[in-house]
């Protein structure tokens, strides 16, 4: 594994990103809503810096299983959602790769009439997007490789990585241990 992003980088990048969500709803209590399992690690770390009045949420969303380094089919569990009728809702994902999960999240949210619904993630990928929706708040750009770390995970392994490291071809190919 090669390290993409430090510690001490993604804890720079959760605070920009916070700041940038605080610009954007100073003191109005919001929702928030984490997409499992990648963003649980984001989720956590940006609730703390985040100071105004908050409710947490989540959604399992996934479509990588296994040793897939690519998406397959979109599977939306959203029976963890409070009711967001008329709430201010940040969606929180935490990587925005092809885009297909977070534009499924927000259409799917959008069915529960809150008064507004935003997005932010941890990651875009560079040059992977296949849909006509961006994120509203971004942390971080990365090329496209496949990272792990910081809540992601290749086959369940590495979330707790406390940082961005990408996965090299032989790290794919199970010739180095774990």
């Amino acid at each position: 594994m090669r390290e993409l992003l430090t510690r001490e980088q993604l804890v720079l990048g959760v605070r920009r990103l916070a700041a940038e969500i605080t610009e954007f709803y100073g003191d109005r209590p919001i929702t928030i809503v984490g997409a499992l399992t990648g963003s649980i690690v984001l989720l956590a770390d940006l609730i703390r810096e985040l100071p105004m009045p908050l409710r947490v949420g989540l959604v399992q969303a996934h479509s990588y299983r296994g040793k897939a380094t690519t998406p397959g089919a979109l599977v939306i569990n959203s029976d963890l959602l409070p009711d967001l009728k008329d709430r201010e809702v940040l969606l929180i994902d935490d990587i925005f790769d092809t885009g297909h999960t977070l534009f499924e999240l927000v259409a799917q949210m959008k069915e529960s009439r809150p008064r507004s619904l935003r997005s932010a993630v941890l990651l875009e990928k560079k040059g992977r997007r296949e849909v006509n929706f961006r994120p509203d708040h971004v942390a971080f750009e990365i090329p496209d490789e496949f990272v792990v770390g910081y809540g992601l995970d290749y086959n369940d392994l590495y979330r707790n990585l406390p940082y961005l490291a990408v996965l090299e071809d032989q790290d794919l190919r199970g010739e180095r241990p774990a």
